[in-house]
């Protein structure tokens, strides 16, 4: 039966979709569906019109925005230290990493160095963040796909991420860890947390990969729904701006923790001449789907080691830079122990008059588990800055799903999408 463009459609078509068919040549001939913002498939608030010759998809226009969260904008009422409890909401897999990100952004701005203590603890919480995303993109993959088995192999060992997560900062889900020059409190216990961390990775990961590989990695279902599926060129991928695991599927060799090195990804983050971890960039050339799900397979592994570079070198030392001006949270010693402190403290969380801060504009980045997440930060002296913008990967690496799921069917959107691994949250502006 052909679609019909009345007033009252029987597809449950809104007149938004209704006018974009109406100059649309042949489009008696093909259907309209809209595939979520609520298929269960798009995993958060993505709405995809999809025009349809069959069952080939003809046309792809993906709408954003229905969070209305407004992210940019709450900067503009936050301080400094408030706003980790926003950037958090971003990408909701691997909150952590967005913690990381907004306050190494913050940092390059205010020149501010933070301790070898603090580098260390960061880097390895932001490669279990990595393992984190990963985990649950591998496992929701295979779960789009027909493998519920390999979701639970993925998402079972994100609950214990999870417990580590909740040690060190008293939340497991939104953890707000991170502080300008530091974190929001220092270890509970270092052998507690370096036993908890390598028993994650040296028994419970490397048993979750293996699992996930021996299911998918020679299943003839799995292989066929995903080569040549969603294919995009190195030339095309770095005219998208594509960064990321989906940059690296399609021959991209970008990793900002080798091109642009921050915190132990640097020559001498210790300031004692240390080298940086080594890890291999894992790049794919054919750019599809399987590309992509092997990408991520092989940047679990690479993680895991970086870990175990340094879950024995974890150094003694002040977790937080000293707070030599206004814009660093004085230790709690110092708090409870001089009227200094208690003033300095006073007037960074209550008053205006707290933080020091430049007057002047500037871009840093970390490489995310989805690609190169950074902020752009203008601050006028004030408590709050004065507009901050976000490079989420997610917002940035969708644009480009019209173009890899054109002439493919409408069942390989499931996997198109699922290889891109897009958040919704970072997607709304």
């Amino acid at each position: 039966m052909p679609f019909t463009l009345a007033p009252d459609d029987a597809f449950g078509l809104d007149v938004e979709a209704i006018d974009y068919l109406k100059d649309r040549p042949h489009a008696a001939d093909r259907w309209v569906l809209n595939f979520g913002p609520q298929h269960p498939a798009t995993h958060t608030t993505l709405r995809i019109i999809l025009e349809l010759d069959g069952e080939r998809v003809v046309r792809a226009t993906p709408h954003i925005g229905y969070l209305h969260s407004g992210f940019e904008k709450l900067a503009e009422h936050h301080d400094y230290n408030q706003y980790v409890c926003t950037v958090s909401r971003m990408d909701y897999i691997s909150p952590i990493v967005n913690d990381i990100a907004w306050h190494h952004s913050v940092e390059s701005l205010f020149g501010i160095e933070v301790t070898p203590r603090c580098k260390v603890v960061r880097t390895i919480m932001a490669e279990l963040g990595r393992i984190q995303n990963h985990l649950l993109c591998v496992g929701a993959a295979a779960l789009d796909l027909g493998a519920f088995t390999g979701f639970l192999y993925g998402f079972n060992e994100r609950e214990f991420i999870y417990d580590i997560v909740e040690y060190i900062s008293g939340q497991r889900f939104h953890p707000d860890w991170t502080r300008v020059g530091g974190v929001w409190r220092d270890l509970p216990d270092d052998e507690v947390f370096r036993r908890m961390v390598k028993s994650f990775i040296d028994e419970r990961l490397p048993r979750a990969i293996a699992d996930l590989e021996n299911l998918l990695n020679r299943n003839r279902i799995f292989i066929d729904r995903l080569t040549g599926v969603g294919a995009i060129s190195r030339e095309d991928a770095l005219a998208w701006s594509l960064s990321g695991p989906m940059a690296r599927a399609s021959g991209v060799k970008r990793d900002l923790r080798k091109d642009e090195p921050y915190l132990c990804y640097a020559p001498n983050w210790d300031g004692e001449g240390a080298d940086p971890v080594s890890f291999q960039v894992v790049v794919a050339r054919d750019g599809d789907c399987l590309c992509r799900y092997h990408v991520r397979v092989e940047e679990l592994k690479q993680s895991a080691e970086i870990i175990r570079q340094l879950i024995d070198r974890i150094p003694k030392g002040p977790m937080n830079a000293a707070a030599d001006g206004k814009s660093l949270i004085p230790p709690k010693g110092d708090v409870y122990g001089s009227i200094e402190g208690v003033i300095q403290l006073f007037e960074i969380v209550m008053h205006n008059r707290g933080w020091d801060t430049p007057i002047g504009e500037g871009y840093a980045a970390i490489e995310s588990p989805n690609g190169e997440l950074g902020f752009f930060i203008v601050a006028d002296g004030g408590k709050y800055p004065w507009r901050a913008k976000c490079r989420p990967p997610s917002y940035i690496n969708y644009q480009v799903f019209p173009k890899l799921i054109e002439g493919h069917q409408l069942a390989d959107v499931v996997a198109v999408l699922g290889s891109i691994n897009v958040i919704a949250a970072e997607l709304d502006r």
